[in-house]
């Protein structure tokens, strides 16, 4: 019997890139986010192993009607989300970080709370939690976002102890630097120059296929296998603060 994913945040950069991985690998793709025009196009490209539905992470009933009416789920990748915003927490927008926590720890919370009946049911369910190196370590700038992903982390740890004893992994992939075409635009307001600072003399960010990978990878093994914890950063990111980058 083919397996059903349901993949969060699916209509670019990680989520769409993750459509098609586990597409790849035999599933069926379920593919959730609000752009319905850009799902559909991504379904179509995909073929028949692709449905897509149009939905807001953050609307907690709309997500309790579309899990209703899912006959099986075998995976759950909570993708949908984003950062706002790089003011200093002094001058922070309160509804910047609010549209975050809503987002990133809500919608992620919605879907784990409506599918999780559907995925120990499954026999072998897989929750993955894609969070950030930004969840472990703070920034400047970055408190906001930081604090959502960081949510993110105590809820999926908190989540593998509660559901020890069914057959449900609870999985965080945490990315560095990922070079996708909308990430640091939106952060930024839609100011492309500022965006493509972040990114600027960096030899080999990751991007999209590349986080995609791991969570293919991390999905696909025995399902007696937890990848409790995949921290997966650019070979010139060492760290948070150190990044290589050469002279333009």
């Amino acid at each position: 019997m083919t397996k059903t994913a349901v993949v969060t945040g699916a209509s670019s950069g990680i989520g769409a890139a993750t459509a098609r991985r586990l597409a790849a690998e035999g599933y069926r793709v379920v593919l959730v986010a609000r752009r319905k025009e850009r799902l559909e196009a991504l379904a179509t490209e995909i073929g028949e192993a692709a449905e897509a539905v149009a939905l807001d992470v953050t609307d907690a009933e709309a997500v309790k009607a579309f899990a209703a009416g899912l006959e099986a789920c075998d995976v759950l990748v909570n993708n949908a989300g984003g950062a706002i915003g790089s003011d200093p927490v002094a001058a922070a927008d309160p509804g910047d970080w609010r549209s975050m926590f809503e987002t990133n720890v809500l919608g992620a919370l919605n879907f784990t709370q409506a599918l999780l009946p559907k995925l120990i049911a499954s026999g072998a369910g897989t929750v993955v939690m894609l969070t950030s190196t930004a969840g472990h370590i703070a920034y400047e700038g970055g408190a906001g976002y930081s604090a959502s992903k960081s949510a993110m982390h105590a809820m999926t740890a908190t989540l593998r102890l509660e559901v020890f004893d069914q057959p449900v992994r609870v999985i965080e992939i945490a990315p560095g630097m990922v070079m996708t075409e909308e990430f640091s635009l939106k952060r930024f307001g839609g100011d492309a120059d500022r965006a493509a600072s972040v990114y600027a003399g960096v030899p080999g960010p990751l991007v999209a296929e590349d986080v995609a990978d791991c969570i293919a990878w991390s999905v696909t093994r025995p399902p007696h296998v937890n990848v409790d914890l995949m921290v997966v950063r650019p070979r010139a990111q060492a760290a948070q603060h150190k990044v290589h980058r050469i002279a333009e």
